[in-house]
């Protein structure tokens, strides 16, 4: 359950907003008949009153027509721009279009990218932001050996650029593992050859020098030397489902540590460096999947829970011309975790990152490779746990290793050289550094967004090495960036509540050069048909806590009615649904699913509870060891507060939400206060006993360690508090939280003789998607509301 800040798949850059639907056109069409036919109807009761001028019927009959008309206008008029439905929207027709598969390149100032139908792969221009070059096209290159490649879903360039690696065919695992067919594709001769044909691949990776491929198959390592006719190797041979896994994370570090790969090649091509999880002893979890046939399969793997033993970590080195394999002394805790090995520039030193159980203390150690001896260089010990996002967020570069802490109450960045010196810190405030882009060895530059202008703002900065800050972005709004190799140049993503995400380029003093993507149709094809105003607000709760939110007001709204009020939240460590951003709301898309709900006569609103992100580890850590019982209590002071607002029917009030909102609403609705009339929980963990211990523990400890957090605080010890209209939806195959949980959760209900519903998606993920599955779970979320807030 990895803290998201809604940022939706990437979709490749020609992606184009809907056209206006045919029932719009349609109503248009019907509009003007009926314009047409009143007009006529008028001139024929303008002759008859010509006739019988005397005559009062007449007169109340061309009233009469007079008003047909009017009414007929504007309620088509109003018909044509409220068009929305829920297919469109999640099928995501409103999407923004983007730019996606981005790769700098070493020069400098280019950059790489698919193009948008997967047949290409395009160099631009960090300067003009125009094409320079095509760098693969499938339509002219020579394949030998089997190659057969569709379309490009994703590439890798060698260090040389002489030689891409062109990913096709992927098949996802998990969230973010997969496997894939990849080919070597030669840029000289213009020639195509399969990586291997034993089977697909994962993670594939060039040597630094070129000259060789290490990839993951079967939870092994092998490596192809391109020298030698692309001879294949096999690095290990221990590897086996559900037991040893080298170079590739098992579920819980991929899920919670957003870990990829977890091997590298070392600096001088030497070396291979990795990690191997041995997941012997940790406890499998099973789930039918019911469409396997006749009788159900059944999908197993190692899933570890709170307080459960996880895998057992090890670093390891391989002499590539010795084929010696030696494990690396790296210092760690017989439950504690390696979450990182990173390469750098020192062939006698490879990163190495670990986290004890409690994950309240980060150390990077620098490894030889040879003599296995490893050595400490930071040391990152904060209150309560060290964030995930600062532990994804260290940058080695050079001879140096930029570290995002906690340790003075916001995340701030540190500046060490490799021997474990601390340099300087480079930010400091009562603001959030949100996240790190760089630090440039040549300038003594560092490159970062941050959120000095309030925790719903981010801006890009460049702190120079005498302490010298400047703001590289200009607009109010959300702004990250991808800078190019060396600095110089960088694309500037940005967005507000009102704006569709624009790209544009600039110099690293942040003067524009380009425009990349102004996504001008889709605001207009919105402003067309999604006309709820979209707003920020900030209120006080009865404890004094001020929390941040926003809101969406039907077209015509008007303060003297009362609305029905639909609250959406997340509310999970570290999370920041509340953001001046496009791509907020349960689809994103500029709020477009809560501009359908106003649509339907719905005021709808989010609000960032205590526990959620941009504002200091106070506010975030202040949920440790008891997770939703603060949460859940700011969400009923939202309710309370919107009950006061004079255009709000405090009687009419829903809650949903998915995942940890899901949570959040289970753990609402029973908080004690009945200010809920109905709410919708999707994929809802019930109880953290039931969750993964990475998740779990970082803020809850284990469970032998903080058994009454567990048992007092979780919805199904509060099931007899259940207050208003509840439906659960769940998919049976889900591999994050299981649905386990729906099912103990429903019979707790059933127990305390609460009335709820419960729709079930058969082999659905935690995602729940898949052919008419996303349409037909809006559909009946939508319909739940309607049937329970929209009756007096």
């Amino acid at each position: 359950m990895k803290s998201k800040n809604n940022h939706n798949p990437g979709v490749r850059a020609g992606t184009r907003p809907a056209p206006t639907s045919l029932i719009a056109a349609l109503f248009i069409d019907l509009r003007s008949t009926l314009l047409t036919l009143g007009i006529f109807f008028i001139d024929f009761v303008d002759f008859a009153y010509a006739r019988h001028s005397s005559s009062k019927s007449w007169l109340c009959t061309r009233s009469i027509a007079k008003f047909f008309i009017l009414y007929s206008s504007c309620f088509i008029s109003i018909a044509a721009k409220s068009n929305l439905d829920i297919k469109s929207i999640v099928s995501g027709d409103f999407r923004a279009e983007t730019l996606a598969d981005v790769e700098p390149l070493d020069d400098g100032v280019s950059y790489a990218q698919i193009s948008s139908d997967g047949k290409r792969i395009e160099k631009y221009s960090f300067k003009t932001g125009k094409r320079t070059a095509t760098m693969v096209d499938l339509s002219n290159v020579r394949t030998e050996g089997g190659a057969k490649v569709e379309s490009i879903d994703g590439y890798v360039i060698s260090p040389k650029g002489d030689k891409i690696l062109i990913q096709t065919n992927t098949e996802y695992i998990y969230r973010h593992s997969f496997t894939a067919d990849y080919y070597i594709f030669e840029t000289d001769n213009n020639r195509m050859v399969p990586l291997d044909e034993d089977g697909r691949q994962q993670i594939p990776m060039f040597s630094p020098d070129g000259t060789m491929i290490a990839f993951v198959r079967d939870n092994n390592i092998y490596l192809v030397k391109l020298l030698y006719n692309n001879s294949l190797s096999q690095v290990t041979k221990d590897g086996e489902r559900n037991k040893i896994i080298n170079g590739l994370p098992d579920w819980v570090n991929e899920e919670e540590f957003a870990v990829k790969s977890s091997m590298v090649f070392t600096a001088d091509s030497k070396q291979i460096c990795y990690v191997k999880y041995d997941e012997t002893d940790v406890r499998e979890f099973s789930f039918p999947l019911y469409k396997e046939g006749t009788y159900p399969g059944t999908y197993s793997y190692k899933y570890p829970k709170a307080g459960e033993d996880n895998a057992r970590m090890a670093a390891y080195s391989f002499d590539i011309k010795s084929k010696q394999t030696r494990k690396l002394q790296v210092p760690l805790d017989e439950d504690g975790y390696i979450p990182r090995i990173e390469a750098t520039t020192d062939p006698t030193k490879v990163a190495v990152f670990t986290l004890n159980r409690h994950q309240d203390l980060l150390s990077i150690y620098m490894v030889n490779p040879l003599s296995t001896e490893a050595k400490l260089a930071v040391k990152d010990q904060t209150p309560k746990y060290v964030r995930q996002e600062s532990v994804e967020g260290v940058r080695i570069e050079g001879n140096s290793i930029l570290v995002p802490s906690e340790r003075d109450g916001y995340c701030h960045l540190y500046l060490y050289n490799l021997s474990g010196q601390l340099k300087r810190q480079i930010t400091s405030g009562q603001y959030e550094v949100t996240e790190a882009y760089g630090y440039d060895e040549t300038t003594g530059d560092t490159y970062y967004a941050a959120n000095k202008d309030g925790a719903t703002e981010s801006q890009v900065y460049v702190t120079h090495s005498n302490g010298k800050t400047e703001k590289l972005t200009a607009k109010a709004g959300w702004n990250t960036a991808i800078f190019s190799k060396g600095y110089k140049y960088f694309i500037n993503i940005w967005s507000d509540l009102d704006n569709p995400t624009q790209y544009t380029i600039n110099t690293n003093l942040g003067k524009p050069l380009a425009t990349l993507i102004d996504n001008s149709k889709l605001k207009a094809e919105y402003a067309e048909r999604a006309t709820g105003k979209k707003e920020l607000f900030t209120f006080t709760t009865s404890e004094g806590i001020s929390l941040n939110g926003w809101m969406v007001k039907p077209a015509d709204f008007s303060p003297s009615k009362k609305y029905p009020v639909i609250m959406y939240q997340y509310g999970g460590p570290g999370n920041q649904q509340v953001r001046n951003a496009w791509n907020i709301g349960s689809c994103g898309q500029g709020a477009i699913m809560e501009q359908y709900m106003a649509q339907e006569g719905y005021i709808v609103v989010c609000v960032d509870n205590r526990g959620t992100g941009g504002r200091g580890s106070d506010f975030e850590k202040c949920t440790y060891l008891r997770l939703g019982e603060k949460e859940a209590a700011d969400q009923v002071e939202v309710a309370l507060w919107l009950g006061r607002q004079p255009y709000v029917d405090k009687n009419r009030i829903g809650i949903w939400g998915w995942s940890y909102g899901g949570w959040n609403t289970l753990m609402s609705m029973s908080e004690g206060r009945a200010v809920f009339r109905a709410g919708v929980a999707v994929a809802p963990p019930t109880c953290w006993r039931y969750y993964d211990a990475i998740y779990t523990e970082r803020y809850m400890r284990t469970p032998k360690e903080n058994a009454s957090g567990y048992d007092e605080v979780n919805p199904m010890a509060r099931a007899s508090k259940l207050s208003g209209a509840l439906l659960i939806c769940h998919g049976t195959a889900d591999d994050n939280v299981h649905y386990q949980n729906t099912a103990d959760y429903t019979e707790a209900l059933i127990e305390a003789d609460k009335d709820f519903k419960e729709i079930i998606y058969t082999d659905k993920n935690h995602g729940i998607y898949g052919g008419n599955t996303r349409n037909h779970l809006y559909r009946q979320i939508i319909r739940w509301f309607n049937e329970n807030l929209t009756k007096n």
